[in-house]
């Protein structure tokens, strides 16, 4: 009986393996989320990576039960804060580090959490995270993310930033509130600490991991520079992306991000489209010319306590964002799902917190799981292309605190320059001043706007680049009065035998101009535009982007064949057989987008197909076009709220096993060639479960609905 009993279980087993429910290990990275909890069913939402979070003693617990499912299991945790209790306690090296957190003015720590300081990243602490890395690397992990190396702002005044202070500069450290040249050289230290982390972290991961025959990938999830900037932050961003064991970044772009107000036309307010718009952008161009790899990352839900009207309504923005730079196809699909399958929020209209509704995780799953077919695209957006504005690290430098009363508010020096060409259509791009050596920087950028009232060039060889591609024929638009309390500082432009007055000065005597009062001036093959106005004007007074507008067209219109500058109040791509679009609010008309069907509407959790998609301002849609259904005459789901695998076709009959979070609701929209005459369901024990299923003629698709399993759910259609 007992050997029975085991042969009948081999054979299940085996015809399991058949039927597609074993488990495979993953290979694949194009799809990643990151958790610190162990594995569960509820929230299994089946992307390619598993990034653990956080290295404790369930570490290899946590490893082990997301590989037994499948996953390509990768690590993650935090560069500048993290449960480093050992560290702190003493417990590594017998001394405590208690000293070594980040500190306000005031004394008070900055904290990520209770007893989390953000850490000044001494040499101590360097070799103590060096032994994480070994733990990681031993326990066969070959991929590691460490994120967000962030020094706030308001930090630079403990007794170990001190320290720091006079080692990198051979003099006492001064106070940064005391004048504008203490608070740039303490960012430039910050910013070159966590430089300096990265880079001795990452080597020796990589020399360790060599030793032992093994070739890990090292990557910085991080904020955008446009997020950092604005909230007072200084991380190393663009110059890691040339920094030798760099492989990649992603995007930590989401509705906590996004939704910062910025101005525009006199008003400031949230608009979540347009800044995620800006921060996938400023992420893209700083990677994009060195070849490094990135994922953009969204998120269903944020770290602030919201509605889950509010979470959804900002979700499908940011998403719609992220989709429309077609090069990137690869995602971090979310951070923390138990967070958002087990976490109570509260709706618009109630003060009771309620899990999330099954309407709003079927329509996330339909979003997450388009991201696993999303391919890249040589398409490109609508509007007219080849305008850029000039950013660089040092807008992290000069944030706070305010000298001589001389305020950008919301970062509206560099906003002033991106939202008027928004809100007009015109999909603007964001230029690194760091990465303008790589000859892909500026290859398709016609007009140039940028201004140094919100930064300065790290070194003169920004200003000979810039000057070099106006002599090649390029559009340079300057705006700035050049009067803010920054100009002035000790930099390269005024030491060393250099006396310019500001780094403007210099960039104009590359562009062999003197500043005699005319507005353009040619140099070489191109053209340099001055104006005497800070580019926070253009946005902080209603109308203040007129004459910015007539610049820009002008310029424009000289420098290119394809006629004149375009505006509209819609972005619009297709990407595959995918349709994104956002229709923008405050635009030049208040005209809603008409998309001709049939279309599949992926944001809505029925999945209709309509005739016709219309998209009013204020709102984004994604839609799964009919037109551009590939090889149409075979069987294949198009969109669902769960991932196929081991897809099979025999004659008339198609099946598929499909994983999802245990107990969603799941819906498939399913191409066939004709009505089917039947549709089962089966969990994995081969038992038949319940489902419902609607044929649409006209599309010659069906409904299929039934409750998710993540061990899987078996189809078979005849």
């Amino acid at each position: 009986m007992q050997i029975l009993k085991q042969l009948i279980a081999l054979l299940i087993i085996a015809l399991l393996r058949i039927n597609g429910y074993s488990q495979k290990i993953n290979a694949a990275e194009k799809t990643s989320f990151q958790a610190a909890a162990p594995w569960n069913a509820a929230y299994d939402v089946r992307s390619d990576i598993a990034m653990v979070y956080g290295m404790d003693s369930t570490f290899t617990e946590r490893v082990k039960g997301y590989r037994d499912k499948g996953y390509n299991v990768q690590f993650m945790t935090g560069i500048a804060w993290g449960n480093y209790q050992d560290y702190f306690e003493g417990r590594f090296d017998g001394k405590t580090h208690f000293e070594e957190g980040q500190v306000e003015r005031s004394g008070r720590e900055i904290g990520h959490g209770k007893g989390i300081p953000y850490i000044v990243p001494t040499d101590g602490y360097i070799a103590y995270f060096k032994t994480l890395i070994k733990k990681v690397i031993d326990a066969g992990v070959t991929s590691i993310y460490l994120e967000e190396p962030e020094f706030w702002a308001r930090g630079g005044y403990s007794e170990s930033f001190k320290k720091e202070w006079q080692n990198m500069y051979g003099f006492a450290w001064m106070p940064q509130h005391e004048s504008p040249e203490a608070t740039y050289l303490s960012s430039k230290l910050k910013y070159q600490l966590y430089f300096y982390a990265l880079k001795e972290v990452f080597q020796y991961a990589k020399t360790y991991s060599e030793s032992k025959g093994l070739k890990v990938k090292c990557y910085v999830p991080t904020h955008s520079l446009l997020n950092y900037s604005s909230w007072q932050i200084v991380s190393p961003e663009a110059s890691l992306a040339a920094l030798p064991g760099m492989d990649g970044y992603i995007a930590q772009v989401w509705t906590g991000t996004s939704r910062e107000p910025v101005y525009f036309n006199g008003v400031e307010k949230e608009r979540v489209f347009e800044n995620a718009f800006l921060e996938y952008g400023s992420m893209l161009s700083m990677t994009a010319p060195t070849g490094r790899k990135i994922y953009f990352l969204t998120d269903p839900i944020e770290d602030y306590p919201r509605t889950w009207d509010d979470y959804k309504q900002n979700y499908q923005a940011t998403y719609t964002a992220e989709l429309m730079y077609p090069s990137v196809d690869n995602f971090e699909v979310m951070p923390w799902p138990n967070r958002i399958y087990q976490g109570k929020f509260k709706l618009a209209n109630s003060s009771e917190k309620q899990p999330i509704s099954p309407a709003y995780a079927t329509q996330m799953q339909v979003m997450v799981n388009a991201l696993n077919e999303m391919p890249a695209s040589a398409n490109t957006i609508n509007g007219s292309k080849g305008i850029g504005v000039l950013v660089g690290n040092s807008m992290m430098f000069q944030r706070f605190p305010v000298h001589n009363n001389y305020d950008d508010p919301q970062l509206s020096n560099f906003y002033g320059m991106v939202m008027p060409l928004l809100k007009r259509g015109i999909p603007v791009e964001t230029v690194h001043m760091e990465n303008l050596g790589f000859a892909g920087t500026l290859k398709n950028i016609k007009v140039l706007v940028m201004s140094y009232a919100n930064m300065k060039p790290q070194a003169a060889i920004v200003n000979e680049q810039l000057a070099q591609w106006v002599k090649d024929g390029g559009r340079l638009i300057y705006y700035g009065t050049d009067t803010d309390p920054f100009q002035t500082v000790k930099e390269w432009w005024n030491t060393n035998g250099k006396n310019y007055a500001t780094p403007s000065a210099h960039l104009f005597e590359q562009l062999h101009i003197s500043r005699a009062g005319k507005e353009s001036y040619v140099y070489g093959k191109g053209m340099v535009t001055i104006v005497k106005q800070d580019p926070k004007e253009l946005v902080l007074t209603a109308g203040g982007d007129e004459n910015f507008m007539r610049i820009v067209k002008s310029n424009y219109e000289s420098a290119t064949t394809k006629g004149s500058l375009q505006t509209n109040n819609y972005f619009y791509l297709e990407r595959g057989p995918y349709d994104i679009a956002s229709v923008m609010e405050e635009g030049v008309t208040a005209e809603p987008l008409h998309i001709q069907g049939p279309v599949i509407d992926m944001f809505d959790p029925a999945l209709p197909v309509l005739k016709e998609k219309i998209v009013p301002p204020g709102q984004q849609s994604l839609l799964y076009d009919l037109k551009r259904v590939k090889e149409k005459n075979i069987a294949q789901v198009l969109c669902a709220a769960s991932r196929v695998y081991d897809e099979k076709r025999n004659g008339n009959e198609y099946s598929f096993i499909t994983k999802s979070p245990s107990n969603t609701n799941n819906v498939m929209r399913i191409l066939l060639q004709a009505k089917p005459t039947s549709v089962i369901t089966k969990d994995k024990d081969g038992k038949t479960i319940e489902n419902k299923t609607e044929w649409d003629e006209g599309s010659h698709t069906i409904l299929l609905q039934f409750i998710n399993d993540a061990d899987g759910i078996g189809v078979e259609i005849r």
